[in-house]
């Protein structure tokens, strides 16, 4: 289960690179804005065994705390780093152990990926059928999660006023037009690792993980009825549809695998 600590590092991250969108788009940054580049699962638990290191472009200092299997905020305790946490490239930070106050921890590989063996093998087959076919893995073959690559379903019922597309600035979710307080639902299984709205351009967001590989968003939401470290099961009433950060009331709702943004609807059951 994510810590609390984690969990901070995750807005924290958010927070630092909602800023980095493309500044000719018209509407809001994708949330791959959020996830471009490298991310944790990228990265070695316990990796960075030095005393000193220093910041190269794309690091957080969320991401390097995970790899000196230290925790972000003694991390940033320990260098001086107010929030917001911001660190730059060129500047060198303390990793030092033995610079850490006492009741710091250091984390264990088992607690910093919420992963477990089995879920990793799940995964791991679906990546194969995924890379194999293009298509959904249709297996009913459950990981610990409950995520099922099968059964996706879809988030809210409406007319879509806009589609996915592989263009450089083209649209990199699907939008889904209802009335206000109409129900959201989890498109699948997983776990909340994001309920807030600190990304501008998406108001009220909540980004579900499902393994290693998939992870969904539901953006512009009147109300979030999850929290962060919530299980969600597929089906499950997550979000009222609204209209904050928008002209319209709308869902956004958006699917990455491994890192890169995909057409929500090769997903999706047939309407």
């Amino acid at each position: 289960m994510l810590s609390t600590s984690k969990l901070i590092w995750i807005k924290v991250l958010i927070t630092s690179l909602c800023l980095s969108a493309c500044a000719q788009r018209t509407g809001p940054a994708p949330v791959d804005s959020v996830y471009r580049g490298k991310s944790i699962f990228d990265f070695e638990p316990n990796s960075l065994q030095q005393s000193k290191y220093t910041v190269v472009k794309g690091d957080t200092l969320y991401s390097i705390a995970f790899r000196a299997g230290v925790e972000f905020i003694q991390l940033a305790r320990q260098n001086n780093i107010k929030p917001p946490y911001a660190i730059f490239p060129g500047q060198t930070l303390v990793l030092n152990k033995s610079h850490n106050s006492k009741g710091s921890k250091k984390l264990s590989p088992s607690k910093q990926i919420d992963i477990s063996k089995s879920e990793k093998k799940v995964a791991t087959a679906s990546k194969q059928e995924y890379l194999k076919s293009g298509k959904q893995n249709v297996n009913k073959v459950k990981n610990p999660i409950g995520f099922d690559l099968g059964s996706w379903r879809w988030p809210a019922s409406g007319k879509i006023v806009a589609r996915f597309s592989n263009a450089e600035l083209g649209n990199k979710g699907l939008e889904i037009a209802g009335k206000r307080g109409d129900p959201i639902y989890a498109a699948n299984s997983g776990k909340v690792v994001y309920a807030g709205k600190a990304l501008r351009g998406y108001g009220n967001l909540i980004i579900i993980k499902h393994s290693d590989d998939y992870l969904s968003a539901y953006a512009h939401n009147q109300v979030n009825r999850v929290k962060e470290q919530d299980w969600i099961t597929v089906g499950q009433h997550i979000a009222d549809m609204g209209d904050t950060d928008t002209d319209e009331v709308k869902l956004r709702f958006e699917v990455r695998f491994r890192g890169s943004t995909v057409d929500p609807e090769k997903f999706l059951p047939k309407k």
